[in-house]
Order: structure tokens, then C-alpha cells, then sequence
């Protein structure tokens, strides 16, 4: 019997044992199932806010705290954080942190104090410092019991709510950002009013399509959004102001950014060389002023693009819309966000109505009730008053109510006869039924007016959201101007901060080989091409010193996609010992890989090379070594005749015999198309990028006509690499059949002459005068049918007459070292330039399309406006330049 408890016992103790083993959770299953709980919580209660009101839980307690604490005036904050500890978990420094960031949005929080300013980065004053109260907007679109979910909060002493019932879509209103164990969010702020729009479009049936605003204003470019979703992408910009040829003002900032931190970008990339400005001055008060002084000769358009490509003035968000939606995380577009905020709306307005209509009805049902109680005498009634307790007190008005019971919209519960029995004497005998009833008209006429709108809900959202506009959308017009982007290449902005040295022989190249051959000016992150006689070439970012390989032969700044330059090149072939002519262009390849110009053959050699800016094609002259079945051992090559073809082609064949000697024998023009030039008259240089004055489009020949303020005129060839004169009053494309009407005063006698003449084509660089030696230019028009207005002194009285005068009246063209005739006879007073400018850039468009006997439409030119030029004749020393750099007498 011993034996048998014996074993029972040990069963029963390897049982205990087996089920301890079974329950033993491993030490590694503890950390994942607590990570889990973390991460979960984390997501759930800290970093992401819900989709239904828009708020983290902190933001929610705050606001919960504040609508508790609300009596009408300001609270402390440090009050309003201390209130909400009673539901935070954390402590008093993510309250306040979280209650700043809301009142810095500007629509929740009336503020009242220093609450720090987002676009300075100056940061709000202690808790004790500040106020706050609950915005007019929050009180009626965020808070309403009736319809908000309670929980506990997390000690169990309090109640909280499980989310706000808020009747607008808030979150993408004021936005979101946090970070969770692994999920982030990144919702953008959107307009008040787009919102409020899109929510209409909603209830109409159709699709919204939102973008970003941002309190911070600037520009954005939002062709990438993605619809807030993850892989999207918004490219935000400063908005620089050109106040002057030499200073930019910054007046709205990229958001994200404050104004110290953009000034420390714009001051650290000056440091670097990437920009070159004199000083930066922070004027900011109420609205962002940051002024950049551009050091001199500094284009501003130029140092614009700069400022986007190097600085903070140009930033790039990637907004990742996750929210809290059924207790889990859930990444959606923002564009659906807003569908579900709107049905939100529209159905937190339903439940109101609802709510509402009951109100209605119960008061209506208690007014008959009371009514009936009265009229019919029932308070008087002998088993009403003999009644002893409240169960026969039912009894008896259940029967008394019978004949009544089909009057009311509801079966009469005994809390309804509780309710009736409370009523005092003195209020039952001061009953007035004709105000009873007039009472119930309006509470019918109200239920109505509910169940109307219950009917027609969507039409009741609708002017919801259109009352929520009206009210409160006033100065909430859209801060951010949407625009697409030009991607700004680093490489045509950057300023040539650094000197290119190069050593042929031993190949290598660098910017800091001083004692080596000077190359050019580059930019410390340009792309530097190189040519060597082994018929070999690769393109390398620029360092202070790298071997590219030896005997280089030709050494430039590379620009990707350049197909305006274009190489000439004679190559022997190592293979078979034949030369070949070709050309070819350079627009992108791999950086540090080398390239055969021909092909890759052993022993392959440069013969003749050229770098040709502008796809200029030369003649040569090629000299063959002496053989036996030559007859001829010379003859030229012209480049012209040669297309250009991709890097990789062999070429054309020059001679299958051995070459002695290529020598230049005469330039040639460019074989490319047309090229449009721009000129930028801060730098006073040429370019092709768009920036400054359109001149026209050039090809071979076209030449540029240069005005100057002593009556001379040069012409010019369109290479970019020109500099020009900075006493230069006039610079367009030159025709030569174009005519000119030039005002002159004789330098000796005083008198004033006109003349009509076409300029001289003269040999590019040569400065000729198209006026007297001692005559002085006082107006140059190309009009070709100028008037002027005139004042003048007539006669010993001097009389002041005033006329307008058409200058081809007055003289015929001429040749252009005419004379011309007379202004006037007269004493000349003041002259006024009354027709306009043409612009010439036009010209070779308008003549295209005449020739193809096209109508031309929309021809104007554009014009310089007339310039009063008020003449004092006794001082002919005052004839001066006026602000738009035309010759004047003032």
C-alpha cells in the first residue's frame, strides 16, 4: 500500500515538473515578446496620430485638459501640464513641448506670451511664462461629450478620450512627424480653405486632389508628391527677391528650415567659394528678411541658382503618411485621409442630429405629458391622491393615460411618471397651456428642420464645411506657391573658385600644381576632360593632383551633355597604319574610364587636334612622306566636309601612306545649327543658359552690334568667353540693312542734328565713330520711324512751344558718316523720345515666317519706355547715361 503512495507521489511530482517546464518561457522569447509590447506601444500611444481627430495621445490629453480647464480666460501652461499629468503616463517635458508645438500651429490654441517662432527657431519661454486657451474654432469643431468614446485613463482614477470628435480634418491641417521603433510618419500641413474644398468634393461624389502649405510660405514643387506617400518627394524653395543688381532678399523661408539655419548654409557656402557675397544681414521681425549683398561683378540671377544648389535655400522632404486607423498602423495617401476624415465628419454629424432629434422628442413628450397631467385634472384625481405608494401611483396614471398612450411617440416608462410626480404644486398651478403649446410648435418645427437634414445629410456636411470656411477661413489663403522646378546643375552655378594646372609629360592635372602650366579657372566640383596623343581620353572630377596618363595633349573643363563643342581630330591608326579624319562630340561618359577617339589599337597616335567651342571647322594642309606610288605628296582637308558622327566611329579615311606633317592652313565657321544667346549685363557676359536678355539666335557669321556712350560701335562674335566694355550703351544682334535714327549736338557750334543711317559691317574688334569726333551722342533709336516730342524757344521772346516732330521728316538715310540735318531751328528746350524700342531678338522669327508667307502673330516687340531728357543747352556737358543705359540731356 506504502509502494502504491509512493509512485503516486512521484507521478504527481513528475507532472509538477513537466508542466514547470512547459510554462519556463526561454530568456531570448522574454526580449522579443517585450520588444513587441514596445514597438507596439510605441506606435500605438506615443509616435503616430490617429487618422480620426489627427492627434497624438499627449496632443489629445492637452486638449481634453484644456477644454476641462476652460472657463474662458487664459491658463498657464505650466497649469495645463500639471492637469494633464492626471492622464499623461510621462512626464511635465513632452506636455509642454507637445502643447508649444500646438499653439505654434496657430489654429487650436489662443496664445498669449512668447510661444517661440517655428521660422526663427527661437524657442517659446518657460511654462510658468506663458497662456493659453482654447481657440472659438477648437470649441466648436473638436469637443463635443455626447459623442466622444471614454476610457480610463492610466492609473484608473480619470476618464479620457479614446479619440476627439472632431468635425474637420485636422491632421492634415496642422500636419504630423514621428518616430516610432520601425515606422516613421511625416504628414504634411495643407491649406485650411483646400481643405475645406476637397471635403466638399468628397460629399459631391469626387475625388480630392490635395498639395501642401506650409506656414513657412516659399515655393514648392510638388510634381513628386506621391500623394504623401512613401517614395514621393517635394522639392521646397526659398523665395528670393532681386531687390537690386546687387542685392537679393530672402523673404520666405523652405519649410523645415529657420532663418539661422539658412543663413549659416548661405555664410558657410560663401566660406567655400561655392557663391561670392560682400555681407548677409537678418532683418527679420514679423515677416523674414534676410538681405545677400553679391560682391561686385556677381550676377544675381546666377548667385540665385547658387543659393538653390548650395545652400538651404532649396530642400528636399519625403513625407511618409502613416496613421493610427483600428488599432493599427497604416500607411495611406493623403488624398484618402481625407475621404476618411470627411465620412468621420459626416458621420460624427449624423450622430449629432440624431442626438438632437431625441432631445426634441423627449421635451415635446414630456410637454403633452405635463400638459395632459394638467388639463385633465389628474393631480386631482381621488386614487391619484389616495394612492399610498409609487407602484400604485403608476398603476393609477397608466390608466388614466390610456386613452392618451397613442399621442405620444413612445410607451410612458415609470421614470417618465417619476419625473411627473417631482414636479412642485406651485409650477402645476402656474401652468400656462397657451405657452405650452406655442413651445411644442417651436420644438416640432425644430424636429423638422433635424430630420430634413437627416435626410439630406450630405447637403447638411456640405454647409457645415462651408459655414467652417466662412467662419474661420478668412486669412488662411494659401502661404506656398506651387510651381515646377528647372533642376539646377551645380556645375553651371558654381563660381571658378580654383586655377587648373596641368603637366603633359608626365600627365597629371590638379589645382594645386602652381609651378606647373596654367589651364583655366574651374570650380572645386567641376569635371575636368583630358585628351592624350595615344588617341586616349577620360573625364576626372577635379583634385589637387591626379596622373590621367602622359603626353596630354589637350586638357578643359568638362560640361556633361555639351554637344556645341566639337573635336576635330587626324589620327593614325596603330593597327593598320592608315589616318582618319573625324569629329565628334563628348556629352557624357563614365568618370574615370579611358575612351579610344578611334580605334583601340597598339601604337594608335593624335596627328592634329582641335577643340572647337562652337563646332568652328577648319582647313588643313596634310603632308604625305615621299613614295613611289605617290603622285601627289600635299593637299588640304577642309573639317567642314567632315559630319559629325558619335565618339566610337572610325572616321574618314585620309591616306593609307605615312603622314609627315598637318599644319592649320585657315579658319572655318561653325558647321551647327543656330545658337540662342542670352546676355547677362551684371556679369556683362554672353551665355546659352536663359539668364538675362534674349539677344537672338546666331549661326556662322551673325555678328553682335556694341554701342558705346562716346558714339563709337563695335560688332562682336558670339563666343561666350567675351568680355565687354563697360561704357557700352547699346548691344543687339546686328543686321546690317537695319536703320538707326541718331540725335547728335555739334561739339562747337551747339546745334543738334538727326541722321538716318545703317551701320558698317566692320571686322569684328574694330571701334569706329558714327558721329563727329567732338560731337556728343544724345539719343540712338532703332525705331524705324521715331517721333520725339519737342520743346523749344522761339524768337527773341523766347516763346515755349511744344510739338511732336517725326524724325523721318526731317532727314532721309544716309550714309552712316553723314551728318545729317538739323533737329530745329530753334532754340531747343527739352526732348522726349516718343516710340519704342524694337526688339531685334524677334527680328529673324518675324522674317522666317514672312518668307513662308505665314501670318505673323503676336509680334510686338518689346519696348524701352520714353525717357524725358529736359536739355539746358548753355551746359552741353550734362549729357549723361539714364537708368535704362540710353544717352541723354538732363
Amino acid at each position: 500500500m506504502s509502494d502504491e503512495i509512493n509512485n503516486t507521489d512521484e507521478e504527481q511530482e513528475s507532472t509538477q515538473n513537466q508542466d514547470a517546464q512547459s510554462s519556463t518561457i526561454a530568456l531570448s522569447g522574454l526580449y522579443e515578446n517585450w520588444f513587441l509590447d514596445y514597438a507596439s506601444y510605441v506606435i500605438l500611444d506615443r509616435a503616430v496620430p490617429h487618422i480620426n481627430d489627427g492627434f497624438k495621445p499627449v496632443q489629445r490629453r492637452i486638449l481634453h485638459s484644456l477644454k476641462e480647464m476652460d472657463d474662458g480666460r487664459y491658463n498657464k501652461a505650466a497649469n495645463v501640464i500639471g492637469n494633464t499629468m492626471k492622464y499623461h503616463p510621462h512626464g511635465d517635458a513632452s506636455i509642454g513641448d507637445a502643447m508649444v508645438q500646438i499653439g505654434q500651429k496657430d489654429l487650436l490654441i489662443d496664445c498669449q506670451g512668447n510661444w517661440g517662432d517655428p521660422i526663427t527657431g527661437d524657442s517659446a519661454a518657460a511654462p510658468r511664462y506663458i497662456e493659453g486657451r482654447l481657440s472659438k474654432f477648437a470649441n466648436e469643431v473638436v469637443f463635443n461629450p455626447d459623442t466622444t468614446e471614454w476610457q480610463l485613463s492610466y492609473d484608473g482614477r480619470n476618464k479620457e478620450p479614446v479619440t476627439l470628435p472632431v468635425k474637420f480634418p485636422l491632421l492634415l491641417a496642422q500636419g504630423a512627424e514621428g518616430i516610432a521603433v520601425g515606422l516613421a510618419t511625416k504628414i504634411m500641413p495643407h491649406n485650411f480653405n483646400e481643405l475645406i474644398e476637397g471635403s466638399i468634393q468628397v460629399l459631391r461624389g469626387e475625388r480630392p486632389s490635395i498639395y501642401p502649405d506650409f506656414p513657412t510660405g516659399g515655393l514648392a514643387d510638388v510634381s513628386g508628391y506621391n500623394e504623401g506617400m512613401r517614395g514621393g518627394k517635394i522639392r521646397v524653395r526659398a523665395k528670393i527677391e532681386e531687390r537690386d543688381k546687387k542685392t537679393l532678399a530672402i523673404t520666405e523661408i523652405p519649410f523645415g528650415t529657420t532663418t539661422g539655419s539658412l543663413i549659416d548654409s548661405i555664410v558657410s557656402a560663401n566660406e567655400k567659394g561655392k557663391i561670392k557675397i560682400k555681407k548677409i544681414e537678418d532683418n527679420t521681425a514679423k515677416d523674414v528678411e534676410i538681405m545677400v549683398h553679391l560682391a561686385p561683378g556677381i550676377s544675381p540671377d546666377v548667385t540665385i541658382d547658387a543659393l538653390y544648389a548650395f545652400t538651404g535655400c532649396e530642400t528636399s522632404i519625403s513625407p511618409n503618411t502613416c496613421v493610427i486607423k483600428n488599432n493599427k498602423p497604416y500607411f495611406m495617401s493623403v488624398n484618402d485621409i481625407l475621404i476618411e476624415n470627411t465620412k468621420q465628419t459626416k458621420n460624427l454629424l449624423k450622430m449629432e442630429l440624431e442626438i438632437r432629434l431625441n432631445e426634441l422628442q423627449e421635451r415635446i413628450f414630456f410637454s403633452s405629458l405635463l400638459k395632459i397631467f394638467i388639463q385633465e385634472g389628474m393631480y386631482k384625481h381621488p386614487d391619484y391622491e389616495n394612492a399610498g405608494d409609487f407602484d400604485t401611483v403608476v398603476e393609477v396614471l397608466n390608466r388614466l393615460f390610456e386613452p392618451f398612450f397613442d399621442q405620444f411617440y413612445r410607451p410612458i416608462l415609470p421614470e417618465d411618471y417619476k419625473r411627473l410626480i417631482d414636479k412642485p404644486m406651485s409650477s402645476i398651478t402656474r401652468f400656462d397651456v397657451k405657452k405650452a403649446d406655442e413651445m411644442m410648435k417651436a420644438l416640432e418645427e425644430e424636429i423638422k428642420e433635424v430630420r430634413k437634414n437627416l435626410r439630406n445629410l450630405t447637403e447638411y456636411a456640405i454647409k457645415w464645411f462651408e459655414y467652417i470656411r466662412s467662419k474661420y477661413g478668412k486669412d488662411r489663403e494659401r502661404k506656398t506657391e506651387l510651381r515646377i522646378f528647372d533642376k539646377v546643375e551645380a556645375t553651371q552655378v558654381a563660381l571658378a573658385n580654383a586655377k587648373l594646372y596641368v603637366n603633359r609629360e608626365e600627365g597629371f592635372i590638379g589645382t594645386n600644381m602652381k609651378k606647373d602650366e596654367l589651364v583655366s579657372d574651374c570650380s572645386d566640383i567641376d569635371d575636368i576632360i583630358v585628351f592624350r596623343a595615344d588617341g586616349k581620353y577620360s573625364v576626372v572630377k577635379v583634385q589637387d593632383k591626379v596622373f590621367v596618363g602622359k603626353d596630354i595633349i589637350h586638357v578643359a573643363v568638362f560640361k556633361k551633355g555639351d554637344e556645341r563643342t566639337v573635336y576635330n581630330v587626324i589620327y593614325k591608326d596603330g593597327g593598320t597604319g592608315n589616318s582618319y579624319i573625324k569629329r565628334f562630340s563628348v556629352t557624357g561618359v563614365t568618370r574615370d574610364k579611358d575612351y579610344d577617339m578611334g580605334k583601340a589599337s597598339k601604337g594608335s597616335k593624335i596627328l592634329y587636334f582641335t577643340a572647337n567651342a562652337n563646332g568652328e571647322a577648319e582647313v588643313v594642309n596634310i603632308q604625305l612622306k615621299p613614295h613611289s606610288k605617290l603622285r601627289k605628296l600635299t593637299f588640304d582637308m577642309d573639317f567642314a566636309e567632315i559630319a559629325i558622327k558619335g565618339r566610337a566611329s572610325q572616321g574618314n579615311l585620309v591616306s593609307k601612306f605615312p603622314v609627315k606633317k598637318i599644319s592649320f592652313k585657315s579658319a572655318g565657321v561653325s558647321t551647327l545649327a543656330g545658337r540662342k544667346i542670352w546676355y547677362d549685363e551684371v556679369l556683362k557676359r554672353l551665355n546659352a543658359d536663359e539668364r538675362g536678355r534674349f539677344l537672338g539666335e546666331f549661326d556662322g557669321d551673325d555678328k553682335i552690334l556694341l554701342v558705346m556712350n562716346d558714339g563709337s560701335y563695335e560688332l562682336s562674335n558670339f563666343d561666350l568667353n567675351n568680355h565687354f566694355d563697360e561704357k557700352m550703351i547699346r548691344m543687339e544682334k546686328f543686321y546690317p540693312e537695319q536703320v538707326y535714327t541718331a540725335i547728335h549736338q555739334d561739339g562747337k557750334t551747339g546745334t543738334y542734328y538727326v541722321k538716318r543711317f545703317n551701320f558698317d559691317d566692320l571686322p569684328v574688334g574694330k571701334r569706329t565713330k558714327f558721329i563727329g569726333e567732338e560731337s556728343k551722342l544724345i539719343t540712338l533709336t532703332n525705331n524705324e520711324a521715331p517721333v520725339v516730342a519737342l520743346n523749344i524757344l522761339k524768337g527773341k521772346s523766347q516763346t515755349k512751344e511744344s510739338f511732336e516732330q517725326l524724325l523721318t521728316e526731317i532727314v532721309d538715310v544716309k550714309g552712316m558718316k553723314a551728318q545729317g540735318n538739323r533737329l530745329s531751328f530753334h532754340t531747343v528746350q527739352k526732348i522726349k523720345l516718343l516710340t519704342e524700342e524694337v526688339d531685334l531678338s524677334q527680328k529673324q522669327e518675324i522674317e522666317v515666317a514672312e518668307e513662308a508667307g505665314e501670318a505673323v502673330v503676336d509680334s510686338e516687340v518689346a519696348s524701352t519706355d520714353a525717357t524725358d531728357i529736359p536739355l539746358e543747352i548753355t551746359n552741353p556737358d550734362d549729357i549723361k547715361l539714364d537708368d535704362n543705359g540710353q544717352m541723354g540731356l538732363f
